[in-house]
């Protein structure tokens, strides 16, 4: 099986895209500048500007960070994982499992709460991060497994992310995200 990758491509163009969002909108904090970045604007009538046709803000969420924290937090992840599957899988993986695990995980966390102002990769990264696990688990092929500690920890996140002590976050997103990634990252037949 082939190595990691020192970098990754895809990677670096959402690390791009997302870095150039953050300064456009002052890390989150001027809601004008991301009025078009948003799942829906904050006044709508649901979902109507994507049926309208600005199908692009089913995935656009997934760019927009609040704080510096939150920002470098998700692109040391998307950094780190993402080496893993364009090496896996290749870049048109990779694309494909950022714009679904992206547009489920935007749903998700928009159709439970109907509030529109959410953002982050998070939904993306426990995507990632549930597909790998299954993989690393369940396919020796794969070449890669998730250390213990890793695991834990995120699973461990992604409870505190539950109990609301860590403030407002988008955790219908993680709950879609890691679903896509666990669903499409176990193995559906038997693996030796």
């Amino acid at each position: 099986m082939s190595e990691v990758k020192k970098y990754s491509v895809v990677s670096i163009a959402l690390i791009g895209i997302s870095v150039l969002v953050a300064l456009m909108s002052s890390l989150g904090d001027d809601f004008a500048a991301l009025h078009l970045w948003l799942i829906a604007e904050p006044n709508s009538n649901g979902l109507e500007n994507i049926t309208n046709g600005q199908l692009w803000r089913l995935l656009t969420p997934i760019f927009i960070h609040f704080g510096p924290i939150h920002l470098l937090f998700n692109m040391i992840w998307i950094w780190d994982l993402g080496k893993v599957i364009e090496s896996r899988k290749g870049v048109g993986f990779y694309i494909a499992f950022v714009l679904i695990a992206g547009v489920v995980s935007n749903l998700a966390q928009y159709l439970f709460t109907h509030a529109p102002e959410f953002g982050g990769m998070s939904g993306v990264l426990y995507g990632m991060f549930g597909y790998l696990w299954m993989q690393g688990r369940f396919n020796p092929r794969f070449g890669f497994a998730l250390e213990q500690n890793v695991v834990i920890m995120m699973l461990v996140w992604y409870a505190l992310c539950w109990t609301g002590f860590l403030g407002p976050i988008a955790n219908w997103a993680h709950t879609a995200g890691l679903l896509v990634g666990v669903i499409w990252g176990y193995p559906t037949k038997k693996v030796s």
